[in-house]
């Protein structure tokens, strides 16, 4: 891997991706939809290490919703093998390029061999100092707010944004609360966020491209990038407040 260019204030950037449009690629090819998805992980592993070079501190790929479940029952088989046999090869990736990497999401449903693959990999990835990788893996924003509201029930303190948002990390997985979305892309075409990240996204300045998830490359995500630091973020501010 290249080393990253330096990029001083994207350390502290934190870029969200729905990958979508495997399906639809395979498809327009006559290929399965298994060959979509396999197409779409070698992309994610493409893009990663272009987060790296970019110099971006978080990433979170939105991998398999709660609500994909529904879909036919041989290609969530095929998916639940398809995440675990990545894992074991990427894991050992983003360490060597000292990517720490996170599973966000539900795991009560996941393949139990699966879910030993993920704290293994978050294990030996846990020192990982270039890029914060977080996959999220039967994962609903809606019922994560859910889960987290039922337990500020229990809080002795007042509830504020940042113990919610503690909630939150917690009934995901997630080791601590990331700072907010400042970039969410979704490739594919469509323009929705799918149940994805709604809390973290309140401010996020929203790209979508044309592109489906297997033909998304480098440029796309720095064209990405490049559009995100032109626009002008005002936070409920005027622009000259936004300015100072």
């Amino acid at each position: 891997m290249r080393r990253p260019t330096p990029h001083p204030e994207r350390a502290q950037m934190h870029v969200a991706i729905i990958m979508d449009g495997n399906g639809r690629w395979a498809t327009s090819r006559a290929l399965p939809r298994s060959a979509g998805h396999a197409a779409g992980v070698r992309t994610a592993r493409g893009i990663v290490e272009a987060a790296v070079r970019a110099g971006i501190g978080t990433l979170t790929l939105y991998a398999f919703s709660s609500d994909n479940w529904g879909r036919p029952r041989p290609e969530v088989i095929a998916l639940m093998r398809l995440f675990r046999r990545s894992l074991l090869v990427e894991s050992k990736r983003c360490l060597e390029n000292g990517v720490r990497l996170s599973i966000v999401g539900r795991r009560d449903r996941l393949p139990a061999s699966l879910r030993q693959t993920i704290i293994q990999a978050e294990a030996m990835t846990a020192g990982g100092r270039s890029l914060h990788l977080r996959v999220a893996v039967d994962y609903s924003s809606r019922d994560a707010i859910l889960r987290a509201a039922a337990k500020a029930k229990d809080l002795s303190a007042p509830l504020t944004r940042e113990r919610f948002a503690q909630l939150l990390a917690d009934v995901d997985h997630d080791p601590a609360p990331v700072r907010d979305v400042d970039l969410l892309v979704r490739t594919g075409g469509e323009q929705r966020l799918s149940d994805f990240l709604l809390w973290e996204c309140a401010y996020a300045e929203l790209v979508f491209s044309p592109t489906m998830w297997p033909d998304f490359d480098e440029n796309d995500l720095v064209q990405a990038i490049r559009e995100f630091e032109a626009r002008e973020r005002r936070f409920g501010r005027v622009p000259e407040q936004a300015a100072s």
